[in-house]
């Protein structure tokens, strides 16, 4: 008998079922090997956005997130109190024992009673980037055009992103929310258009929307993501890798003098003299308006501001499948 007669029957594998997508494999998606297609995903998907919702340029506000307006809604700036957050953005509290001092408050330390100066002088500048936000918003409502013009943008957090949200929502215009997904909770404020309601994994990669739309900048006072996204744009700017002019405004000279000595780093020749001309102080929202406003129409309106009310149209702009309309194919996603 021959040893094929011996060997046992095969038995048949079982139906297969459609494999994955692989746009649609999270698991590769997420993985080492598709960290480029993540990448490229944060420079599209928000590009896509900003065509959409006809936003042609930015103003960028930075400043704090760790502190949080506990009555929003009040527009009483003595009724505003504020808490102070765990982290950076994050929705969890920081210790009570940290926490500004209150009135009616028993025992307090020497740490509450200073934060509760610090929380009087914080709620000051969430009012005037909050003010700011909508003067500017204001203003650029009745620039004429097709698409909208210096946006406001913020990090999309609490604290003063909050407050530049805020204003131009108030002033009813559109405004930008450039988020950053962290280790500990966090939540977009509620003032962001919410088409515009961005969420970002990398770093580099929402750097690179704060500055690439930007036309003007406002520093409030702030900590270590605020030092890094101005001394970041500083630098673009003194290198002139930036391929247009931006305004930058520093706002609160008393805190940021006490913060950074900008001028000893030209004493020591650190860097030049001019480099000081890159940046203006403001203390007020309608000084810090005022170096925007002429900025910005010296530099990206002609020189003349335009008059008249904006022809911006309100419905999304179209998509390329609609803007080439029969002459591409249709396809079903």
């Amino acid at each position: 008998m021959s040893d094929s007669t011996n060997k046992l029957p095969l038995i048949e594998p079982s139906p297969l079922e459609s494999a994955e997508l692989a746009y649609e494999n999270t698991d590769f998606l997420n993985s080492p090997d598709g960290r480029m297609l993540r990448i490229m995903a944060e420079y599209y998907e928000p590009m896509s956005r900003f065509r959409r919702e006809r936003i042609q340029d930015t103003v960028v506000f930075f400043g704090s997130a760790r502190f949080h307006a506990l009555d929003v809604a009040s527009d009483d700036l003595k009724k505003t109190e504020l808490e102070l957050l765990e982290n950076t953005g994050s929705v969890q509290r920081a210790p009570q024992a940290e926490q500004p001092a209150r009135g009616g408050e028993g025992e307090t330390t020497e740490l509450k009673r200073s934060r509760a100066v610090a929380a009087v002088e914080m709620a000051r500048y969430y009012e005037d980037a909050r003010t700011l936000a909508r003067m500017m918003t204001e203003w650029t409502k009745k620039l004429p055009g097709r698409r909208h013009r210096f946006v406001i943008t913020s990090g999309g957090g609490p604290g003063i992103m909050e407050a530049a949200n805020r204003g131009a929502w108030e002033a009813g215009g559109k405004t930008i929310g450039l988020n950053i997904k962290l280790p500990f909770e966090q939540m977009p404020n509620p003032y962001i258009t919410p088409a515009l309601n961005l969420n970002f994994h990398y770093f580099f990669m929402r750097k690179y929307w704060f500055a690439y739309l930007a036309k003007a900048l406002v520093v409030f006072p702030g900590g270590f993501g605020t030092l890094d996204e101005m001394f970041e744009l500083l630098t673009l700017d003194q290198t002139h890798k930036l391929a247009k002019p931006i305004t930058i405004v520093i706002y609160g000279t008393e805190y940021w003098k006490n913060v950074i000595n900008l001028e000893l780093l030209a004493e020591k020749g650190a860097i030049a003299v001019k480099d000081l001309d890159l940046f203006q102080f403001a203390d007020t929202p309608e000084q810090a308006f005022a170096i925007l406003k002429e900025g910005l129409t010296k530099n990206h309106l002609g020189g003349a501001e335009p008059t008249g009310e904006a022809a911006v149209p309100d419905e999304p702009q179209a998509s390329a499948q609609e803007m080439l309309g029969p002459d591409i194919a249709k396809t079903q996603s």
